[in-house]
């Protein structure tokens, strides 16, 4: 079998898998049999006239280059595409439920099995997935708000509240910000329409990053403080999930606070939300948020990093335990150690923070080479740092495709 055209095969295979086609609507997209796909994706059948390879690109809705081209095959794999956006769009977007019916309802064991699937894709850094099922995800949650009642409509809300907020952060990572509040401000309609208190701080918390992205850090942290007063009455049932949200409020106020340079608030809220972590127990992780006391001091090293404290933030990252962030899914790790990258950055301290960067990658590729705050720092660092740095983080900008 020819080695190219397994490979091209294999593309063919995985796009098709991705766009959500079966064989034969794609058989139908390119004007072909069923039997003709199956030996197209198995690789024994090129695609060795270039008409043909544009159809079949098309079809998939990628360039050419993303069959036929490994370098350009591996990038368009790392993240969500175009398309993928417009499909996140779409859903956000849409107003079939309300306008056509809902139609039958979804099984709420099958949905909550979609949104914990989601949300350990998001925590495992696969923002390819993300791309892949939220479209669908909202849809189906949407749906299931419009035709439960009683406790499985509350079930289903926080259902949709999750999903938008990871459309949401999704979104904020690519650098879509104007989207991604779209997704935030639906999570606060639909935790307004139960009055649910998890949804309400869930819908909070995304509203709040959505604003701080927008570059209004005041009133990203009225929106947090907020829902944290509401909130503090319940605190006394000792409930784990509400003190967890609670705690996940404090921290994006931390980061706010620290955005807009008020020391003090952000100290407040980083001791409150470590009261909160220790309360819960020192080996507490939430399973949703990572909320515990590593995340806690992650969050500190971060607010020090916006503050331009990166002297303070090398310091202080000596007192986080690494069997402790060991165990952290590999969203928070990588984040973590591109705050490394910075706070070695502002300190002239380059090989160091090549070195996170180049760590953050191994760990969670696709936080490092799709985001566009990420590429930014790379191209800061690639000005600076000389000999050994400077190589291996050329040749991860290459991977990475960032534009220098």
């Amino acid at each position: 079998m020819d080695v190219r055209n397994r490979d091209i095969g294999r593309r063919v295979g995985y796009w098709r898998s991705r766009r959500g086609l079966t064989r034969q609507q794609f058989a139908d997209l390119v004007d072909r049999s069923i039997s003709w796909v199956d030996k197209v994706e198995s690789g024994q059948r090129g695609l060795v006239r270039l008409p043909m390879l544009e159809a079949v690109a098309n079809a998939l809705q990628i360039d050419v280059a993303a069959l036929t081209d490994d370098d350009a095959a591996r990038r368009a794999a790392e993240s969500p595409d175009a398309v993928e956006v417009c499909a996140i769009r779409d859903a956000l977007c849409s107003y079939k439920v309300i306008f056509d019916g809902a139609g039958e309802a979804p099984d709420p064991v099958r949905l909550r099995r979609q949104v914990d699937y989601a949300c350990a894709a998001w925590l495992a850094s696969h923002l390819t997935t993300m791309g892949r099922v939220l479209p669908g995800l909202i849809a189906e949650s949407q749906r299931a708000v419009a035709t439960l009642d009683g406790f499985n409509r509350v079930e289903a809300a926080r259902h949709l509240v999750m999903a938008y907020r990871l459309a949401s952060s999704t979104l904020l990572k690519l650098d879509t910000i104007e989207l991604a509040w779209l997704a935030a401000d639906r999570a606060m309609l639909t935790a307004r329409s139960v009055g649910d208190t998890v949804c309400l701080a869930r819908a909070s918390r995304c509203v709040a990053r959505a604003l701080a992205c927008l570059g209004q850090p005041r009133d990203s942290l009225d929106v947090l403080i907020a829902m944290a007063t509401r909130m503090e009455p319940e605190l006394a049932s000792q409930d784990r999930q509400l003190l967890s949200m609670y705690g996940m409020l404090l921290l994006p106020a931390e980061i706010a606070a620290a955005q807009k340079g008020d020391v003090d608030t952000a100290l407040t809220m980083h001791r409150r939300a470590e009261q909160i972590a220790r309360q819960l127990g020192p080996g507490y992780c939430d399973p949703v948020s990572a909320f515990g006391v590593t995340n806690v001091a992650l969050h500190r090293l971060a607010a020090l990093v916006r503050m331009d404290e990166g002297g303070r933030a090398v310091t202080y990252a000596r007192t986080i335990e690494p069997q402790s962030l060991a165990r952290l899914p590999r969203e928070r790790k990588a984040t973590y150690l591109l705050d490394m990258a910075e706070a070695h950055r502002q300190c002239r301290q380059y090989p160091e923070a090549a070195a996170a960067v180049v760590r953050a990658d191994q760990v969670a590729p696709e936080e490092v080479r799709r985001r566009p705050a990420t590429h930014a720092l790379i191209r800061r660092l690639l000005d600076v740092a000389s000999g050994e740095p400077a190589l291996l983080l050329r040749r991860l900008a290459d991977r990475a495709s960032v534009a220098t």
